[in-house]
């Protein structure tokens, strides 16, 4: 007789529980934590998207759209990014937020056996999301600062290699890919004919400037490599994080399966929630990138003075090294005990030295939190 645990997927029971749902659910039960733990921007979706939101429920826009999104969206995306990276992108979908097209991309070029690289540390989601197609995870170490290296990833490859993924600016370390190092990618998958994913969500945080102050756009290698999906949405760059929004762009093939797949999983993204997009676009954020390169700064000053640290230039993430002689979990023990909630490395990487700190919180908090964390150190 079969209790409800054997009908459980060996699918399933290969990914585990993400250590940042665990953390979420201990924030939930702590008494005002100083939470440095979330990705969840600390500023509000604009109002015009609000009220576009509400006047797209109101007109009736409560139905399914289109697998591949309503068209004035797609369109305008498609027109923007062509603008951007200097070429026809190729086709746009409209996903149930990044996660969603990252699941999509994976499950439409992953067989059984395929082996995708990418940088560790690395995104929660990618590891797994592997594991559910069939595929194979080959993380790179980028330790002790977080950089591509060309000669690690090309002796990484093997005849299995199908996909190379990056993610610019990183989620967990904040580290942005420059030029140099996303041609040499790009030179990497031409060399063994390999599919790109770059996975941009974090775009418009960009806070790093050339030698005359500016803060360039992101090297992104769809520009010069055709064989890119492109990940990118709005859950960062306006807050909307609830409302699950998303899109990818690249060669028709590839989108084309993404969409189909769509079609039997999300369905379609959600609906009211395309036609404000549309509204969002028009707002300019450089107001929130700003504040958040204020914040990178407070808790850069603060971390470095006890901890071996790296400076971010984009996202809103730090990774910090562990004190000496205490492994990352440990610590995060510690610093939760004192009301501080962070990321234990190992959530993120094969390792288990470092942490992750959100800094998408208020400065004072934020002050507060890295504080506590250095008395720790």
């Amino acid at each position: 007789m079969r209790c409800p645990a054997d009908y459980i997927s060996q699918r399933a029971n290969a990914v585990d529980a993400s250590g940042i749902r665990k953390v979420f659910d201990l924030a939930a039960k702590m008494k005002d934590p100083i939470n440095l733990s979330i990705g969840l921007p600390d500023f509000d979706v604009p109002d015009i998207a609000k009220n576009a939101a509400i006047e797209a429920i109101r007109s009736g826009h409560n139905r399914y759209t289109q697998t591949q999104g309503i068209a004035p969206l797609r369109e305008r995306l498609r027109a923007q990014l062509t603008g951007e990276i200097g070429r026809d992108v190729g086709e746009v979908l409209i996903t149930s937020g990044v996660s969603g097209g990252l699941f999509l991309s994976i499950l439409s070029t992953i067989n059984p056996g395929d082996e995708a690289i990418f940088l560790d540390p690395y995104f929660v989601m990618y590891k797994h999301l592997l594991t559910l197609a069939g595929g194979k995870a080959v993380m790179v170490d980028s330790y002790p600062d977080f950089r591509f290296r060309a000669e690690r990833v090309e002796k990484a490859i093997t005849p299995n290699s199908k996909l190379l993924i990056l993610n610019s600016p990183s989620n967990p370390t904040g580290v942005v890919m420059s030029d140099i190092e996303v041609k040499a990618a790009i030179e990497i998958a031409r060399r063994h004919d390999l599919l790109l994913i770059s996975d941009e969500i974090y775009e418009p945080f960009l806070y790093g400037k050339d030698a005359q102050g500016d803060v360039g756009g992101l090297p992104s290698p769809m520009k010069t490599y055709d064989k890119t999906i492109l990940l990118r949405g709005f859950s960062k760059s306006h807050a909307m994080t609830g409302w699950r929004l998303g899109y990818a762009a690249g060669p028709e093939p590839i989108i084309s399966q993404m969409t189909k797949l769509q079609q039997y999983t999300y369905v379609c993204a959600p609906s009211a929630m395309q036609y404000a997009a549309l509204k969002a676009m028009d707002v300019p954020m450089k107001g929130a990138v700003d504040a958040y390169r204020t914040k990178r700064d407070i808790a850069f000053s603060t971390l470095s003075k006890k901890f071996e640290v790296v400076e971010p230039t984009g996202a809103f993430y730090i990774f910090p090294k562990a004190p000496a002689g205490i492994n990352a979990t440990d610590f995060v023990a510690k610093a939760i005990a004192n009301n501080v909630l962070v990321i234990p490395g190992n959530v993120f990487s094969e390792r288990d030295t470092h942490f992750r700190i959100s800094y998408a919180t208020t400065d004072e908090r934020l002050r507060q939190g890295c504080e506590i964390l250095c008395s720790l150190a």
